[in-house]
Order: C-alpha cells, then sequence, then structure tokens
C-alpha cells in the first residue's frame, strides 16, 4: 500500500511538472510574439513618416508657383513723366537776341555783284538766342523791307564776341536805275526798333533789295 501511495505521489509530481513545462513554453511563445508585433508596427510608422515628408515637398512648388504668379503680375512703377516743356527748352533758359545786344558792320562784297555783307556780332558778356528766319533790313528813304532769300535757318546761341552772318542783295543786274544810299537798318524782328548801320565802300544803289538769313560763316552768307 506505501508503495502504491509514492507512485501516485510520483506520478502527480511528474504531471505537474509537466504542467509547469507547457505552461513556460507557452508563455515564452507569448512573449516572441509580442517581441515581433513591435517591429510589425513600426513599418507602417516609417511609412506614416516619409508620406507626411511628401506632402509638403509637393506643396512648395505649388507655392513657389503662386509667388512667382504674384511677382509678375503686380504692375510694375510707371516712369515718372517729364513737366511740359521740360525738354523743349533747347537754349538752355538762354534769352533771345535783341537788337540793341549786337554790334553789326554791312560792308559792300567784291563777289557777288550788287551783294554786301551784314556781320552781327554778340558785344555783351551773356550768350543769347538769334532768331534764324527774322531778320529786317530797310532802306532809307525806301517803303517796305528786304525780301527773303536761301534757305531758312535755324535759331542758335550766338555766345559773346560770337559774329553771325547774312547777304544782302541790294539791287539785280538787269533792273535800272534805284536809289543811292550809304547806309541800311538793321532789326532782328519786326517789332524791335531798327538802328542805322553805315555801308562800308558804298554808296550803293538799291532798286530790290533781298537779304538771307544769319549763317556761321560769311562764305555762306553769300552764296544766295
Amino acid at each position: 500500500m506505501a508503495h502504491t501511495a509514492r507512485s501516485r505521489r510520483t506520478t502527480a509530481a511528474l504531471a505537474a511538472l509537466s504542467i509547469g513545462i507547457l505552461a513556460l513554453t507557452a508563455c515564452n511563445g507569448d512573449a516572441e510574439n509580442d517581441v515581433t508585433t513591435p517591429g510589425t508596427h513600426a513599418s507602417p510608422s516609417a511609412t506614416g513618416t516619409d508620406e507626411g515628408t511628401d506632402t509638403p515637398s509637393s506643396a512648395d512648388p505649388g507655392d513657389g508657383g503662386g509667388g512667382s504668379g504674384k511677382s509678375s503680375g503686380s504692375p510694375s512703377t510707371p516712369p515718372s513723366s517729364p513737366k511740359p516743356g521740360a525738354d523743349d527748352d533747347q537754349d538752355g533758359g538762354v534769352g533771345m537776341c535783341e537788337t540793341a545786344d549786337l554790334t553789326y558792320n554791312v560792308t559792300v562784297a567784291s563777289r557777288p555783284v550788287n551783294h554786301a555783307l551784314l556781320t552781327a556780332s554778340n558785344k555783351g558778356s551773356d550768350p543769347c538766342l538769334l532768331s534764324g528766319n527774322e531778320l529786317v533790313i530797310t532802306i532809307p528813304g525806301l517803303d517796305g523791307a528786304a525780301g527773303h532769300m536761301g534757305p531758312n535757318g535755324k535759331d542758335w546761341i550766338l555766345k559773346p564776341g560770337e559774329s553771325a552772318y547774312a547777304g544782302i542783295m541790294f539791287s539785280r543786274a538787269d533792273t535800272a536805275g534805284g536809289k543811292s544810299t550809304d547806309k541800311v537798318e538793321v532789326a532782328l524782328t519786326a517789332s524791335e526798333s531798327p538802328t542805322t548801320v553805315p555801308v562800308n565802300d558804298g554808296p550803293i544803289t538799291v532798286n530790290d533789295s533781298q537779304v538771307t538769313s544769319f549763317f556761321g560763316t560769311a562764305e555762306d552768307a553769300l552764296t544766295y
């Protein structure tokens, strides 16, 4: 009987040991599964991070494009327009030459015949703007002013000491008669009072007087 009891206790102990071993094995298996599970969940987490990075990256070009569009669409500031007349003042503020501002010399020319040369010089200390086409020549005792001949001139600045020249034709070779005179009257414009200028190497006979515009050289003035 005693032997039977020991055998049962031994059998029970072995059974208990087996159950313990099985339980330990089961626990170890669960532990391995738990270790594997975090590694498995890590991949979706990394993938989610990549997707999050892609989203801002794809948005940047759009933002940049929007900024660029605003820059190109914004109107540029137009350049300021010059004040009226600012660029039209070609004389730089220089006043017009008046008849009294200049000195005059009239000399009979050797060529062409029946011509005289008018020299007008700036006797002042300041430059002035000489009108190219308003010169008025009259002969004392004769009605009317000399007609214009040759091309039209341009207004130009006459500096102190500089001279301008005009040719005067006082008679035509094919016209007989006329008035003899040793002086002419000169005015730079019709609105001014003329100054009387003696004719060097005169007198001259005047029957059909004409005058050119002002030129920069005597040769040009006596071409017409």
